[in-house]
């Protein structure tokens, strides 16, 4: 037995979709109770705003190539608008429903609706307008709303009568805490309270528990009932008992997830994706058996809700397989390409499909009026089918081209032809069924159609300037006028250089490259901007004549209050640093606000819970023979100011474990290699041996002992020896060995500082090993940190004694190691003494070519901050710097 009213029967001859909910008197399911309750009109009055918030997200994404703000705000009104509308609606309604609960009280339950609706505009008009006020009391409003939404849904349980699919309600109360969760880690991001250390981990974890939670879980609770009704067959036989398991899968490996993605757990979050998608496989194997050979109710919703769960499916395993094969801050641009697939594909088509069906069953009056709404709905469904799937298939496929555009250009299409028919739907019930509805109409249509056109307006308006001609800053005259060209990168929210100093009068051009996994863009005020820049891509803006201080900034949503901005300072007067300087003069620790060729900020802060590395040099250790086992291996690490880098390692940091003994004692080494990308070895300098075996190449798994006799003292480098070892070194794939000289006094402290340089990018990307070659690092570093001592600067007191040892690790550059405000009464260089306490002369500084060592010995006079740096000062402004902070 089938109805469209109760739903089909299930084996049991129980109803699997009774949509008539039971009226708040005497718990009918009649029709005409239904309409009494003024539910009917309810719904009407939600799908109308539904439909606004589509007609509003449709020219929004149309300008998404060009406005990036625009791309945030085509989701955002997409998916806190209009589906958040539609899933709090049919959440509601279902639970009713199913759990044969009385109705909520009508006036409550249009509050929250009211409130989701005023919050949601709240939050896109506080980041459209950059006002983070109004966006964090849009997002308290959304709190609190879907938070009294979780409420009675659970209140709702108390007293019903429940039935077979009862436990559909849980993915519903579950879906409510993860966009709470949502709004949260939204709001962290679009006001720059995620840090750059946290932002790709915030940022996935965002996307995930919105989707895959608010989004994801009632969907997938929704078709366990919806699909057999939409077939017009029995519900399957274990329904009742896989959906309760599949909310435990899909729910807990949602939760491990969000939690790993954002404390920056990616194998956590691998693992809980996988459980995700086993919970989603599970469901799909119980509606594939659901199906049956025979005519359904509606063609259009069964194909458009198989199809949006295919995709689902389709998009979590490949969410997974970015998650495992690249770091968070390398998955960003992954998964971000899996957004539109997830929005179209799955959630655009599940909307689609579930309206299809359901609209005509809660607005028509009887089978009669059905019929025609369904058949309004279904008009041209087999087109439309295949328009949205080719577009979503043509954004997901890595195709040249522009076939991304030509795939956003379909479903685009096919979504607004579902949105005209949908309007003539509800045209057609307010003018029928609702005295003053033929009145009102065009009101609402006037209302919808006028906020299209300003957000339009308002989106070409603020694209205005693009890669435009010269923005020419007022005042300026006549004239000769120098010109400059400055590149500027854009990467790990921060633009580089942060600040740049031009003459007044100078005509400036700004070369912008985007050299991070996700998408920027720079907006210079009150002149040009460049339009998103994916990976690799810039643009050149044109300002003009310069005669005052501009700023630029991101205008991603979040990227400019996280860092990412660029001062343009013009200089008066003369006195002032040449004019093709882009770095600040140096402050009291010696430190430079950016290095000229673009590198890292120093300036910036470091991530939260980050911490320097410990320089202290560690005791001997007991006995004559040491043990020792490094692991190679692939490590992410902080190696700059909110810059993050793949580094290869031994011992998991860069450089490896410095080793400590005197003359004589053995190191027994073991070197494990755990890097399953390619082979390694090591060559110890401070031994002596035949290289043929001890400094083999040996691949992932293996394993070989390194054992020599330190025969000679002095300060000594070890490093890999797998060819191309400059490559090798280059990523941090080495270290100090300090063998201590005869007869080597205590000191107050004792340092350890190996420098070398710092080549951001992929590791041995073509891009890095050109840097490489060409002796063109992007800073240059103490301990494998650009500026890391600056910022956490070593400490002692005053009067004490201090020895650094100082290797060389390169791979191409010495250093000359000076420390500001002291001389050097004791230098120990490659293995012998220049210079001893006692004489009468000093040294300023220690000087070592690749792959040399020693140590310089000084006593701090008085309290205060010393400097240290390398003495080429390219190097020292670039990452080569730190301070020692004594004390009284």
């Amino acid at each position: 037995m089938t109805g469209e009213q109760g739903g089909p029967a299930s084996a049991d001859g129980r109803r699997a979709l009774p949509l008539r909910p039971a009226g708040p008197e005497t718990g009918s399911r009649h029709p005409s109770r239904f309409r009494a309750s003024g539910l009917r009109k309810r719904h009407l009055r939600a799908h109308v705003v539904i439909v606004a918030w589509l007609a509003l997200a449709l020219p929004a994404a149309a300008a998404q190539q060009s406005l990036p703000v625009a791309r945030w705000l085509a989701v955002h009104l997409f998916l806190l608008g209009a589906v958040t509308t539609a899933i709090l609606v049919w959440s509601e309604h279902f639970a009713v429903a199913l759990l044969h609960a009385r109705q909520p009280d009508k006036r409550w339950s249009d509050a929250r609706l009211a409130g989701v609706n005023l919050a949601v505009a709240g939050v896109l008009t506080g980041v459209w307008a950059d006002v983070p006020l109004l966006t964090g009391a849009g997002c308290a409003l959304l709190i609190a709303a879907v938070a009294a939404h979780l409420v009675v849904l659970f209140r709702m349980g108390r007293g019903a009568l429940g039935g077979r699919l009862a436990p559909v309600v849980g993915y519903y109360r579950a879906a409510a805490p993860a966009l709470i969760v949502g709004a949260v880690l939204g709001w962290l991001l679009a006001t720059g309270r995620a840090g750059a250390g946290e932002y790709a981990g915030v940022r996935l974890a965002h996307i995930h528990v919105t989707l895959l939670g608010w989004v994801g879980l009632p969907v997938l609770g929704t078709l366990f009932m919806l699909w057999p009704t939409v077939l017009g067959v029995r519900m399957a036989e274990r329904t009742s008992e896989l959906a309760p398991r599949v909310l435990a899968l899909t729910g807990g490996g949602l939760l491990t997830a969000v939690v790993a993605l954002a404390a920056g757990w990616r194998w956590a979050a691998v693992t809980g994706v996988a459980g995700y998608a086993a919970g989603v496989a599970v469901a799909l194997g119980l509606f594939v058996r659901t199906v049956r050979r025979r005519s359904p109710v509606s063609a259009a919703a069964v194909w458009m809700l198989g199809a949006a769960a295919c995709w689902l499916f389709a998009g979590v395993l490949a969410d997974l397989g970015v998650l495992a094969a690249r770091p968070l801050a390398g998955a960003q641009e992954g998964v971000g390409s899996l957004v539109p697939v997830l929005l179209i594909g799955f959630v655009a088509q599940v909307l689609v499909g579930a309206l299809t069906y359901l609209l005509p069953v809660v607005l028509a009056g009887g089978p009669k009026e059905r019929a025609v709404l369904r058949a309004v709905l279904e008009r041209g469904w087999a087109v439309r089918l295949g328009a949205l799937n080719a577009g979503v298939a043509l954004l997901a496929l890595p195709l040249p081209g522009p076939s991304g555009t030509v795939g956003l250009l379909l479903a685009a299409v096919a979504a607004a032809a579902f949105l005209a028919l949908t309007v003539s739907v509800l045209g057609r019930e307010l003018r029928g069924k609702d005295g003053g509805g033929a009145s009102r109409w065009p009101v609402l249509l006037g209302t919808a159609a006028g906020a299209s056109i300003t957000v339009l307006a308002v989106l070409v308006a603020n694209s205005g300037g693009g890669t435009g001609g010269p923005a020419v800053a007022a005042g300026t005259g006549g004239g000769a006028t120098a010109s400059r060209t400055v590149g500027v990168a854009l990467s790990d929210m921060r633009v580089r250089p942060a600040r740049i100093e031009v003459a007044e009068g100078t005509a400036l051009r700004l070369k912008v490259t985007n050299t991070d996994a996700q998408r920027h863009d720079l907006k210079v005020a009150h002149g040009p901007a460049t339009p998103l820049l994916s990976r690799g891509q810039s643009r050149v803006l044109d300002l003009g004549r310069v005669t005052g201080n501009r700023l630029a900034w991101c205008t991603v949503p979040g990227h400019r209050a996280a860092g990412m901005t660029l001062d343009i300072v013009v200089r008066r007067g003369a006195g002032s640093p040449g004019a093709g300087d882009t770095t600040a003069a140096h402050g009291p620790s010696g430190t430079a606000t950016a290095t000229a060729n673009g590198g890292p900020d120093l300036t910036a802060g470091f991530s939260r819970g980050w911490k320097p590395r410990d320089a202290d040099l560690a005791p001997v250790p007991g006995g004559t023979v040491h043990k020792i086992t490094l692991r190679a291996a692939r490590t992410e690490a902080e190696v700059a100011p909110g810059v993050r880098q793949q580094m290869w390692t031994f011992g998991g940091t860069a450089p490896g474990p410095t080793l400590h003994g005197a003359v004589g004692d053995v190191f027994e080494v073991t070197l494990v290699n755990d890097d399953h990308g390619m082979g390694h070895g090591i060559d110890f300098h401070a031994g002596t041996l035949a290289p043929d075996r001890a400094m083999r190449t040996i691949r992932p798994g293996q394993r070989l002992v390194y054992r020599f006799r330190a025969d000679r003292a002095g300060a000594w480098l070890y490093h890999c020896s797998t060819a191309p070892v400059l490559q090798h070194i280059g990523n941090g794939m080495y270290g100090a060995v300090v063998i201590d000289p005869p007869g080597l006094k205590k000191v107050d402290h004792e340092y350890v500082l190996v420098s070398s340089e710092l080549y951001l990018g992929t590791p041995g990307s073509t891009a890095q090993v050109t840097k490489m070659r060409q002796d063109a690092p992007d800073a240059w570093v103490f301990n494998g940190v650009a500026g890391q001592y600056a910022q956490r600067p070593l400490t002692m007191e005053a009067g004490g004694r201090a020895r650094f040892w100082v290797v060389a690790a390169g791979p191409s550059d010495g250093i000359a190691f000076h420390i500001v405000g002291t001389v050097f009464d004791t230098v120990y260089k490659e293995g012998a003494y220049l210079l001893k306490p006692g004489r009468p002369g000093g040294s300023q500084v220690l000087d070592l070519a690749p792959a040399q060592g020693g140590f310089v010995e000084t006593t701090f006079p008085a309290a205060g901050h010393y400097s240290f740096v390398d003495h080429d000062m390219r190097h020292a402004e670039a990452g080569a710097t730190g301070v020692v902070e004594v004390g009284g």
